[in-house]
């Protein structure tokens, strides 16, 4: 079983069910709120666990109802929390979330506690073992270039989600092994490097302008792009029904770097990565695809 180290947010998402997306100045009536777990690290760390790595997550929460409730709800997971910190006064990171009838969302974080992570609760979270440290920008970018060094160090396989896209140092991308993206991220990180790059070649543009030693860009229904040393392949999804998208990329994250802990070679990851993320569709919230039944 791989040893994985998840340096990320843990957020209390708050759903809410509309039939459309307001304008600009437009209010909206819609269903909920629907309160859940979430955060990306968070999520990511459960998935991971779900696909049975032995998980460790680095993260802060506030000390309160939600963050309290965060902790109990990860350790049942059976994600290791002994590396999350409890910041005194500070409110835990919230989603807010707008789902539409279409499965698709929109998303707005309030950071909370989650700007709280810092350098050193990094060092202390990769101190163990870790096969596998996977990183992603919600807390903001500095946990994420600690989470580089610190890999580095202790040679371990750093694994990128950089969602969101915000001022991550070169050195930092290069490392990514994989970098992991959707579309609309890859199309971010490309700007001002390349012009007018086709979807079906975000990928291999990524890892060329970026000098990342693998790249995974995420496709939705459609699957995910590969592209390695030597590989270039696309992984098709299952065709499923969408009820909730909200989490499908983070459970697609989360078990790559899994069963990259596990020695698995990164097509065959991402295969069951994707057929995990599409399950996962099928229910609502985040974390959907763990109840019972679903």
């Amino acid at each position: 079983m791989g040893s994985l180290v998840v340096v990320g947010g843990v957020n209390l998402d708050l759903t809410v069910q509309a039939g459309s997306r307001p304008a600009g100045g437009e209010t909206v009536v819609g269903s909920g709120p629907v309160a859940s777990s979430g955060g990306k690290g968070a999520n990511q760390a459960v998935a991971a666990a779900y696909a049975g790595a032995r998980v460790r997550l680095c993260a802060v929460v506030g000390d309160d109802a939600a963050g309290t409730e965060q902790l109990d709800q990860l350790r049942e997971s059976g994600v290791d929390v002994s590396r999350i910190r409890t910041a005194t006064g500070t409110a835990t990171g919230t989603a807010f979330i707008l789902l539409t009838p279409d499965g698709e969302n929109s998303i707005v974080v309030g950071t909370g506690a989650n700007a709280d992570l810092g350098p050193d609760d990094v060092a202390a979270a990769v101190e163990g073992d870790a096969d596998v440290v996977l990183a992603q920008t919600e807390p903001g970018v500095g946990p994420v270039e600690a989470a580089a060094e610190h890999a580095r160090r202790r040679d371990a396989r750093f694994v990128l989600n950089a969602a969101p896209v915000e001022g991550l140092p070169a050195g930092v991308l290069r490392q990514a092994d994989p970098l992991v993206v959707n579309e609309h991220e890859a199309a971010d990180l490309l700007r001002g490097l390349v012009d007018d790059v086709a979807s079906g070649d975000l990928a291999q543009a990524l890892r060329a302008h970026l000098g990342c030693a693998s790249v995974v860009v995420s496709l939705g229904a459609e699957g995910a792009h590969v592209v390695a040393d030597g590989t270039d392949e696309r992984v098709t999804s299952p065709s499923v029904s969408a009820v909730d998208t909200t989490g499908a990329g983070d459970v697609l994250v989360g078990v790559v770097a899994a069963r990259l802990a596990d020695g698995w070679d990164l097509v065959r990851a991402t295969e069951d990565a994707c057929a995990a993320a599409a399950r996962a569709v099928t229910s609502e919230g985040a974390r959907g695809y763990l109840t019972p039944g679903s």
